[in-house]
């Protein structure tokens, strides 16, 4: 048996070896290309994080591997399965758990999220093994990252570039994303102190020598209230430091030990990275009073005393991320240099009210809409019956910040191209969801969520992404509107301006055909095991603004980012930036993943029928079932905009068949359209009564014969519940029936459902599926029609109780009543709000039937102005359930109206009594 450091390699397991010392670091034995290219095999290599993967349980490869991991200097060793595993105890194995709901063991193995997959019980997952004090994963000598296997040069890096981001631990290395405080500190809004220290001469022995310029401290105008961060529109972020947008100037005042002379020569460098260079723009040195490269420079405003007021500008070009700052001065008596301060790090951020940054926004309202509005409403449910909800975005909120640069720093995203916004947006894509690279959210479209957060039930962004900084591993769980509304945070968050966009009717397409295929038997019933291609009822993405210089002209605007992950783009799980208006006329060869995207919004649907001879014939083409509608939250109003304009030309125009049929040429099914159906003469559409989930409902379908010739149809309606990505479950209800139409009659075939036959089987969203299929005997036309709708839910109703004034305790109210006549178990309140309440988990217990609740909460605001406060309830029983109440909060007596250090913690998993309960 072969052994390693005198430790015997078991068969089929997995070791731990921790080496010593002396032993040499083991070789880097990457899979071969084969082995990555296997179906079963994580689309990223296993050493980017060997602990997460344990936690949640990430399928691993088939072959044996070997692979020094970067985290605690141990050796982690992977035999071969297929190798007998004696029947001992060995101390040292470690077995990886059983999957958690919501991750893959197999190509579209989860449950409610690709179309194929049956409906199914959950199941219990395993314990899931608690977290290590420090459990991020270390890069070290993981495997290849983003940018390797995306791009040639990049996978050429020798092993001494280190200029790929500080590794996600503790030491997060020079200009790291997580500064020096806890995630969830608050600082207050009172002047900096300006920072101070011992310098260091030319010869770097501390020597001050008579004469030399020293410089005795910095006040960089960091705080709030300061000039910098007004007019740099960054006065909303929760943080001492300076932060300020690129390609804008701003000011600083330096203490020096002498009055400023002409003889005298003062640089101001910036750093960020483990390696700066200036080549790179990690290095940034910019003489004052000479200009520096790339749009840098300083100059002096005013020299009063000792006192020396500079103004900086900044690169429209710069790279976003947090910089160490320095000052160093030559002068006759010698050189001295300024040594590196926390207080003096400055973040850097894209500037889109800087013309010359390609991420400028022309549009004040839009800038405001977009980059600094602190929530927003996200759509939802069918395009008959929209549902909103208000989301936190909190991008301005402690640690939020740090969060997203952290998300590019685990990423391993080379700083010098971090001033680009295409590449970042893209590496956000990717990160937002944890698939192949353990990012922020792990997807889950299960239904089970016992081992996690309920999507439903989550009201903002802050919660998720300061979890995974604080601990490093991926939240669970999330689906599309989360991972959206995480995304519109980061990237607002990063100064680009980015919304948050709900397609209805929303195609996934699994063949690149660019069609909606759905399988029927010969009696028109539907065979889900073939229907692989599903239409989720809607499906959430973002949008961001910015040029495309990597793009030929006119492909600037709105750029589509969807960080669901739904299929791959160049082997990694993620989607966009597309431009919008590649998407619109069909231009599927401009990059990135315009076909994918294309189908979401502009394909149609094509009902294939199975013959007596096992082939399958196209016998009906809906073309406008498909991007039914484009909505997005309106700008400065929580009205619903239709932008679908934007995506698609009117439908049946001669510009839109001409898109899709463009779009569907470059398919894998490029003669779809060859053999169409015959004439249409009985018309049908679909109806569903709005309920309310608890109640019975009636559906209905009115056939129409437009001819001058009776006709008689047959038809059968088939109902079952459906996750709102479309994929189904087993059929509950069916009737048939046969409907004799005089010309020009109509008639209606109508389906009563009961509480009692819908309720066992139904799933996330309250969502069902009515498959309405006919045969016009005389014609030989067929009907086929899909139509998804929901059950409602209640809201939330929030009082609030006496003004609101910052610093100062407020109360509000929040009542409930269950709508159903059962109890609800369990029963858990989120509550925030930025500027109002951190995010805060209120655990009720149980609430009876038809039971109405009354909780109340304190709170006490730390930001003026007008602000949302968000509630949500969630249960296993009942969920979706949310409300907001507009907050105006006026400014403390005599304070300016800035932030204050009163209150604000989150609290998790806090029990809070009900204040009164009522029956029905």
């Amino acid at each position: 048996m072969p052994s390693l450091a005198g430790i015997s390699l078991v068969p089929g397991a997995i070791t731990a070896v921790a080496p010593t010392k002396a032993q040499p670091k083991p070789p880097d034995l990457t899979p071969a290309p084969s082995l990555a290219s296997s179906p079963h095999f994580p689309p990223r290599g296993l050493a980017s994080s060997l602990r997460p993967l344990q936690q949640f349980g990430h399928s691993l490869p088939h072959k044996s591997l070997t692979r020094p991991v970067p985290a605690a200097s141990s050796l982690w060793v992977l035999s071969h399965p297929s190798c007998p595993v004696p029947s001992q105890p060995q101390d040292s194995v470690l077995q990886l758990p059983t999957l958690l709901p919501g991750m893959m063991d197999g190509p579209r193995s989860d449950v409610g999220r690709w179309g194929g997959n049956p409906l199914q019980p959950p199941t219990t997952p395993s314990p899931e093994p608690e977290p290590e004090p420090d459990g991020r994963s270390r890069r070290g000598g993981g495997g290849r990252s983003f940018w390797a296997r995306c791009c040639g040069c990049c996978s050429c890096r020798n092993a001494a570039d280190d200029d790929w981001g500080p590794e996600p631990s503790d030491s997060r290395g020079r200009g790291s994303s997580s500064g020096t405080r806890r995630p969830g500190s608050r600082g207050s809004d009172s002047r900096r102190p300006v920072s101070r220290g011992s310098g260091v001469n030319a010869a770097g022995d501390g020597t001050i020598r008579e004469g030399m310029l020293v410089v005795n401290g910095v006040d960089l105008l960091s705080s709030r209230s300061d000039q910098n961060r007004r007019e740099h529109h960054t006065d909303e972020y929760e943080y001492d430091e300076l932060i300020v947008r690129r390609g804008q100037p701003f000011h600083m005042l330096l203490l020096l030990s002498r009055t400023y002379e002409s003889s005298d020569h003062i640089t101001l460098e910036l750093l960020i990275g483990n390696n700066p260079e200036v080549g790179k723009g990690t290095h940034v040195i910019i003489p004052v009073g000479k200009g520096g490269s790339g749009g840098w420079k300083a100059q002096v405003v005013k020299a009063s005393g000792q006192n020396l007021n500079l103004q900086v500008h900044t690169s429209p070009n710069a790279i976003i991320g947090k910089f160490q700052f320095t000052v160093r001065t030559q002068s006759d008596a010698g050189e001295f240099q300024l040594p590196f301060d926390p207080r003096n790090e400055i973040y850097i951020l894209f500037n889109p009210w800087c013309p010359e940054d390609i991420v400028y926004v022309d549009h004040e309202d839009w800038r405001q809409e977009y980059v600094l509005n602190e929530s927003g409403r996200i759509y939802y449910g069918t395009e008959a019956q929209i549902g909103e909800r208000t989301w936190n975005y909190g991008q301005f909120d402690h640690g939020v910040l740090d969060a997203c640069l952290y998300i590019l720093d685990r990423r391993g995203m080379p700083y010098g191209g971090r001033g680009d916004p295409v590449s970042v947006s893209r590496v956000i894509s990717a990160m937002v969801n944890s698939l192949d690279d353990n990012g922020v959210l792990i997807g889950n479209w299960s239904g089970d969520y016992s081992r996690g957060t309920n999507p439903s039930a989550w009201v903002g962004s802050v919660e998720i992404l300061l979890s995974y900084l604080r601990t490093g591993y991926s939240v669970p769980y999330g689906q599309c509107w989360v991972f959206a509304g995480v995304t519109t945070t980061v990237l607002r968050c990063l100064g680009l301006a980015t919304r948050t966009v709900t397609n209805f009717n929303s195609a996934h397409d699994t063949d690149t055909s660019l069609t909606m295929d759905i399988y029927f038997d010969e009696n028109m019933k539907p065979l889900e095991h073939l229907n692989h291609d599903s239409v989720w009822n809607f499906h959430v993405w973002n949008d961001c603004w910015m040029k495309r210089p990597d793009l030929p002209s006119g492909f600037d605007g709105w750029q589509v980012v969807d960080a669901t992950p739904q299929e791959t783009s160049s082997g990694i799980f993620c989607c966009g930036p597309c431009s919008v208006e590649s998407i619109k006329n069909g231009l599927v060869y401009m990059k990135y993943d315009t076909p994918f995207i294309f189908a979401e919004v502009n394909s149609d649907k094509v009902y294939w029928q199975r013959q007596d001879d096992g082939s399958f014939k196209i016998v009906y083409v809906e073309e406008k079932a498909i991007g039914t509608l484009i909505v997005t939250k309106a700008i400065s109003s929580n009205m619903r905009e239709d932008i679908t304009y934007l995506y698609k030309h009117p439908e049946g125009s001669d510009a839109e068949r001409k898109a899709v049929e463009t779009a569907a040429a470059h398919g894998s099914k490029p003669n779809v359209y060859a053999n169409r159906g015959s004439a249409e003469d009985v018309a049908m559409q679909v109806e569903a009564q709005d309920a309310v989930m608890g109640q019975d409902l009636m559906v209905s379908v009115m056939l129409t014969n437009h001819s001058s010739s009776r006709r008689t149809v047959k038809l059968h309606l088939y109902l079952s519940v459906t996750f709102y990505t479309g994929v189904s479950g087993t059929i509950f209800k069916e009737t048939k029936k046969e409907v004799e139409l005089a010309p020009g009659a109509s008639d209606r075939v109508t389906m009563p459902v009961a509480y009692k036959e819908y309720r066992p089987h139904l799933v996330d969203q309250g969502a069902m599926l009515l498959n309405v299929s006919g045969h016009v005997k005389e014609s030989g036309q067929v009907l086929a029609k899909q139509h998804t709708f929901r059950l409602r839910t209640p809201d939330l109703s929030l009082t609030l109780l006496g003004a609101a004034v910052v610093g100062q305790e407020c109360e509000v109210q929040i009542v409930f009543k269950n709508p159903l006549p059962v109890t609800l178990t369990n029963v858990v309140f989120r509550l925030e709000g930025s500027g109002l309440q951190r995010p805060k988990i209120l655990n009720v217990g149980d609430i009876g039937g038809n039971e109405t609740v009354t909780l109340r909460q304190s709170f006490v605001p730390v930001r003026p102005g007008p602000r949302q406060l968000i509630a949500s309830l969630d249960s296993p029983q009942l969920s979706q359930v949310h409300g907001v109440i507009q907050v105006d909060v006026a400014p403390a007596p005599g304070d300016g109206g800035f932030f204050s250090d009163a209150g604000g913690d989150s609290h998790l998993g806090e029990t809070i009594p009900m204040a009164s309960r009522g029956g029905a």
